[in-house]
């Protein structure tokens, strides 16, 4: 892509496969040194980052060991990508607002929005002396709240509206903020036989492949497939990267035309 990102450190959250993997990947092929953070790192991604750090992101300490590290070991961070995300798959997610704890709301805002505003706070101090770049991954969900589980849903509005403001407030200091939404992505989370995609199969009375072959169109997907994990990654580098210098407080859906409204 001659991003002009050689050299640059990123840290990135949710690494261990499906679109955070892929984001690794990408930076990595970039001259990128990626400082990954997962709870449990693959081997896949222990090849493919500079740094693997496993950690827990839906602690109220384990962003902050996370950026330590990466400065430790690496030096100043010149990209944040909140990735890091879950919570709506499996059982127990489809049986409508009622059906929803406590616990499972504080569940979804400490994986899908609390990790991003403590990692953001703890490599702000090295993205401001860098001038650095932050993407935030989102969901189309943020837009269409009724289209999966309420509390992850709301949790990646949050997360977008997080990103807006931010954005706002550290453009004048030459950090860019910008957030990548995807729909449906083809990962374990629609395809695992213990995911999302298969307990929605269920709750619906559909074999799972009949459930994902008719998810593109029942979603309103105009290309007629679940977008791939490289696609969310080469956007989500090309909004790090120098190319997208003017870019900034933006929302960037990539869902095949999933979403209608302007």
């Amino acid at each position: 892509m001659r991003t002009q990102l050689t050299g640059k450190t990123a840290v990135v959250t949710g690494a261990s496969r499906g679109i955070g993997l892929a984001i690794v990947e990408q930076l990595a092929a970039e001259g990128v040194r990626v400082v990954a953070g997962a709870r449990t790192p693959s081997p896949e991604l222990t090849g493919a980052a500079a740094l693997a750090v496993p950690v827990d992101l839906s602690t109220a300490e384990g962003p902050a060991r996370l950026v330590e590290a990466a400065l430790g070991e690496l030096g100043e961070i010149d990209i944040l990508v909140n990735n890091v995300g879950g919570g709506d798959g499996g059982e127990g997610q489809t049986g409508g607002f009622a059906g929803f704890t406590d616990e499972q709301w504080r569940a979804a805002f400490e994986l899908n929005f609390f990790s991003a505003t403590r990692l953001t706070r703890a490599a702000l101090p090295s993205l401001l002396r860098r001038r650095g770049a932050i993407v935030n991954v989102s969901s189309n969900g943020a837009r269409m709240p009724h289209a999966g589980p309420v509390p992850y849903t709301t949790a990646k509005a949050a997360l977008t509206a997080f990103g807006k403001a931010l954005a706002e407030e550290l453009g004048p200091h030459g950090v860019r903020v910008n957030t990548v939404s995807p729909g449906p992505v083809r990962t374990a989370l629609w395809e695992d036989p213990n995911g999302y995609g298969a307990e929605l199969a269920r709750s619906m009375g559909l074999p799972h492949p009949d459930l994902l072959a008719g998810l593109p169109a029942a979603t309103g997907m105009l290309t007629g497939r679940l977008v791939e994990p490289a696609e969310v990654a080469a956007l989500v580098t090309y909004l790090a990267s120098p190319l997208a210098g003017s870019v900034t407080g933006a929302d960037h859906l990539i869902d095949g035309g999933a979403t209608k409204t302007v």
